[in-house]
């Protein structure tokens, strides 16, 4: 039996770049000679280590927002990355491939409520591509409280991934996974990234130019030397942007293909990934996580709220998540009062609406099986508006929204864009409009580079929406 390992995870994702209202990527120059972003790292990312079928030797994660694009886009393609997990699903009786909360939102921001919809609309969108369970879940950008291990794993979910900076002990051993005490007799394993390795292939291009000299300097010594069969096993696991091999860094998807193949061939150790190794080497020894943490910010979670060293001119950023919470708990309160008169649990009909969006059943058969009492046409259309709207409000906490400098780019734009969405179907269902309000505090949002406002950004695409209506 092998004891020594090491897993490469890379986290494949792409924030929803569609219009609401046409469903359209717009043209985006930055990406020429590619029509986006998304089909330019798909040739140079997705497709490539697709065909060197290096998804079959990794561990990782493809985001909801991803895989419904690519869908569209390159079926053939997607097809051979879910091929590619099944054949370990086969042989190990786990997958390599992760589930990945389905709107990329800052779970420790969220409500209870919203952290159980993002988990469970991720793994019902996870079943719905991969055709099993998945037995780890990627948090989106590591963030973690406990409160959302706790969903996890209440929802099936053994493992996932967090940064060394997230183990709250001095004393971190990278080679092996923890248990963490989530109370009630509840455990979630977390594997905790070794960060030279991490930080040489994410930042270092110079260290990942040859595969075979990146193991013999850099991965070979991390291991213990003159270890003896039944001492403790190791496995050091390497996470970055999926998006590094092709895209950030060129020739990247090669080097991958090596290091995962011929590279190692004659070394004392193997490539692996999670579930296949807490399977035969399950953690013992137990560590608690530091709340309100994540990978890519060293102030918890600040930069998906307020202003912090993360990113320069960030005074923006607090008024847009007041703003768009306080709009998201007027939608809450419009839906919750037309359902909650059919259902006692009307957060259940929420959590479950990603059948609807999987398109494994139609909204109207969806609703008339969750509600008993027979509803007339205008009430079925009122619930399904407000079963919309929650999606898009959902969408309007996107990540991507807040992790960069400026607020005119496309990302917070298009969650503006979502926000203004929200409402209008929320009007369209209620009759009460909310855009009054939610203009007033998003006012106070504006670029620094160009001085967009962000009330000028959501009356346009409203007045969008009503146009696509009439």
């Amino acid at each position: 039996m092998i004891e020594k390992a090491f897993s490469v995870h890379g986290h494949f994702y792409q924030p929803p770049r569609e219009d609401p209202i046409s469903g359209e990527i717009p043209l985006e120059p930055g990406a020429s000679p590619y029509r986006n972003w998304n089909e330019r790292i798909h040739s140079q990312c997705y497709k490539p280590n697709a065909e060197l079928g290096n998804f079959e030797h990794i561990s990782f994660d493809l985001g909801p927002t991803l895989v419904e694009w690519m869908r569209e886009y390159d079926r053939e393609t997607l097809a051979s990355i879910i091929e590619q997990d099944q054949r370990n699903f086969q042989h190990f009786g786990v997958g390599n491939a992760m589930a990945q909360s389905y709107s990329h939102t800052i779970l420790p921001l969220s409500t209870r409520e919203e952290k159980i919809t993002q988990i469970r609309w991720g793994i019902v969108d996870f079943e719905d591509t991969f055709s099993h369970k998945p037995a780890g879940i990627w948090l989106p950008e590591t963030a973690v409280d406990l409160e959302t291990l706790e969903i996890a794993v209440d929802n099936g979910i053994e493992f996932t991934i967090l940064a060394p900076w997230q183990a709250d002990t001095t004393a971190l051993d990278h080679s092996k996974p923890y248990k963490v005490n989530l109370g009630n007799n509840k455990y979630i394993t977390v594997f905790f990234y070794d960060r030279p390795l991490s930080d040489d292939v994410s930042f270092h291009p110079d260290a990942t130019a040859n595969a075979d000299v990146f193991v013999q300097t850099r991965l070979a010594p991390r291991f213990r030397q003159g270890k003896k069969q039944g001492s403790n096993p190791e496995i050091y696991v390497i996470a970055s942007d999926g998006e590094v091999y092709g895209h950030h860094q060129a020739f990247r998807d090669k080097f991958l293909n090596r290091l995962v193949n011929g590279a190692i061939e004659k070394q004392p150790f193997i490539a692996t990934f999670p579930g296949i190794w807490i399977k035969e080497y399950p953690a013992a020894s137990e560590i608690r996580i530091r709340e309100n943490t994540s990978w890519s910010c060293h102030h918890g979670v600040k930069r998906w709220k307020e202003q912090c060293d993360c990113t320069p001119h960030a005074e923006w950023k607090a008024p847009l998540r007041k703003a768009l919470t306080k709009l998201a708990q007027a939608v809450d309160e419009q839906y919750l009062l037309a359902t909650g008169k059919y259902l006692s649990d009307p957060w259940e009909l929420r959590h479950d609406y990603i059948h609807v969006i999987c398109g494994h059943i139609t909204v109207e058969e969806y609703i008339s099986g969750k509600i008993s009492k027979p509803l007339t046409p205008e009430l079925q259309r009122q619930i399904a508006l407000l079963l919309r709207a929650q999606l898009e409000r959902q969408r309007m906490f996107t990540s991507c929204g807040w992790f960069f400098d400026d607020f005119d780019r496309i990302e917070p734009r298009n969650n503006v864009a979502y926000a203004a969405q929200a409402a209008w179907l929320t009007y369209l269902a209620s009759g009460v409009d909310l855009s009054g309000k939610a203009k007033a505090d998003l006012r106070m949002v504006k670029s620094w580079r160009s001085g967009l406002s962000a009330d000028v950004v959501f009356q346009h695409n409203l007045e969008r929406a009503r146009s696509a209506q009439g």
